[in-house]
């Protein structure tokens, strides 16, 4: 193959099937893709699917912590498991910019294929298109995801009186990895993503019957943007207590400096955990046994009131109150 991607990778002949065979074949192979049918035939005897599909702009592609590929594999695995859903099947398409370095297009497969694996799942189909030069910003990528559940599904619907509110870890890494990385300024204090499987450790939750009622995954608009959102879909009154909400000092530092809230800054590896107050004490030592979670906090709760209900409280670390709304426009664009 030649180094540079030709117009002709995305034109369904001879250079398709090279990039196919030689790159995406190479990295992915599994019984289910080896076909390379249209469509991947798989078998499943549970009849509870859960299915997503997300798609992944970020720039840089390539940041502290990962790339657009295994960004695209844990966004993809997370959405499933915080259904309640163990996920299995991904699809992969790009759409790749004439002139697009071939060597890096390398790079970021096999990064999607170790976060796959990782994370226990296949990818089994996909698709490639190639754009003339300057019509992308080098790639773009769009996966789906196919996952099985046995249990009730997780969701807002299920949020109850008195749940408590619970993070894995620090929060806004994500956002101010990629962020930093577009600063030649902070090329000196480099921040690392946080982006990871959350899978193994819903799993771990899971296997310890703890009473899990709802789960999120703290990407655009961070932890303060979903709290929001959960908040308005349960009809629920949310306490949170700022000074119990992990954030790394780096972090805090970047978001003093550019004017920004941690509470709004992406995450690719956090969550929201919303279980029975009498399971808190227990999902915290749970957590924080596993390496995604050795930072976690309990930081709120559900009240026990309707005076607020739809609304998120904080109460800041100087005693004062404030309301946590959804942000409006997007604050930081291409973070995922």
């Amino acid at each position: 193959m030649n180094d540079l991607i030709m117009l002709g990778h995305g034109g369904g002949g001879r250079l398709t099937t090279d990039l196919v065979h030689n790159l995406f074949l190479k990295h992915f192979r599994n019984a289910a893709l080896e076909p390379l049918n249209d469509s991947a035939l798989l078998t499943m005897a549970q009849k509870n699917l859960a299915f997503t599909t997300d798609s992944y702009v970020v720039s840089p592609i390539f940041f502290p912590g990962g790339n657009i590929g295994s960004l695209a594999v844990h966004g993809t695995v997370n959405d499933l498991a915080m259904s309640g859903a163990r996920p299995l099947y991904l699809s992969a398409a790009y759409i790749i910019e004439e002139g697009f370095s071939l060597g890096q297009l390398e790079e970021i497969v096999k990064a999607m294929a170790a976060a796959a694996a990782a994370a226990g799942v296949r990818i089994v189909t996909g698709d490639t298109k190639v754009v003339p030069k300057g019509m992308a910003d080098g790639l773009y990528i769009n996966t789906a995801g196919i996952g099985i559940h046995q249990n009730t599904p997780l969701g807002p619907q299920r949020i109850e009186k008195g749940d408590a509110i619970l993070v894995n870890g620090t929060i806004g890494d994500h956002g101010a990895a990629v962020i930093t990385a577009r600063e030649a300024g902070f090329a000196q204090r480099r921040i690392i993503s946080d982006a990871a499987s959350l899978t193994h450790l819903v799993e771990k939750m899971r296997k310890n019957s703890i009473e899990l009622h709802c789960l999120r995954d703290a990407t655009r608009g961070g932890i303060g943007g979903i709290l929001a959102e959960l908040a308005e879909q349960a009809h629920s009154h949310l306490l949170i207590e700022e000074k119990a909400i992990p954030v790394r000092e780096d972090v805090r530092g970047f978001a003093e400096i550019y004017g920004l809230d941690p509470l709004f800054l992406a995450n690719e590896g956090k969550m929201l955990i919303f279980c029975a107050a009498t399971d808190a004490e227990k999902t915290l030592q749970l957590l924080r046994s596993d390496p995604l979670g050795k930072n976690a906090a309990i930081i709120g709760r559900v009240k026990d009131s309707d005076s607020a209900a739809g609304q998120v409280i904080l109460n800041t670390v100087i005693g004062g109150e404030r309301i946590i709304d959804q942000p409006t426009g997007d604050l930081v664009p291409r973070i995922c």
